[in-house]
């Protein structure tokens, strides 16, 4: 039961990375909204719920540079590194949370919440590391714009589908994921 448990995450995993390579084509018409709705994040987060920590961290830090290598979108330097520990800690931490809390509504919440900040922390933190290494600056506003004002449409969606995606999916009868 355990190896067949590991080939159901492995499959999952890889269907979250394609996902997190073809959501942006949806939006990506019009650069502005893509980036507001932010589509990369949400199969990367429900990877970390669905499959565990190691398996949402290593789809979040994949997704961008490879989106970026083989489309050049993200841009590679330094939009695409900022975004992979962003996502990383994304897919760590909401895997991480749901893990150790409850799997009830209200810590569903809780552990979406947290990996949400802590990926904007994270992001914030390569971003300004990055500017940094190329002499530019990367400021407190630049940062809110970047992580939160520009980000509500996708905050929104994100809060809405995301605790009801892993309610349904998380469901033992529907997807035997538990060890």
């Amino acid at each position: 039961m355990k190896n067949n448990s590991r080939l159901i995450k492995m499959v999952l995993s890889a269907f979250f990375l394609a996902l997190s390579y073809v959501m942006p084509f949806l939006t990506g018409q019009i650069p502005e909204i893509g980036s507001m709705l932010c589509p990369m994040h949400i199969p990367v987060l429900l990877c970390g719920f669905l499959c565990g920590w190691h398996w949402g961290m290593a789809v979040g830090f994949i997704a961008p540079l490879f989106r970026s290598l083989t489309l050049g979108m993200p841009p590679l330097f330094p939009v695409a590194v900022c975004m992979a520990f962003e996502l990383a800690a994304y897919g760590a931490v909401s895997g991480l949370m749901h893990k150790f809390l409850p799997r009830k509504k209200p810590y569903i919440y809780l552990s979406l919440l947290i990996a949400m900040i802590a990926g904007r922390l994270v992001w914030g933190a390569a971003m300004f590391t990055a500017l940094s290494i190329n002499g530019g600056a990367f400021t407190f506003s630049a940062f809110l714009a970047g992580a939160l004002t520009e980000a509500v449409p996708g905050i929104i969606v994100q809060l809405v589908l995301i605790p009801v995606a892993v309610m349904i999916l998380d469901n033992p009868k529907i997807l035997k994921l538990r060890d």
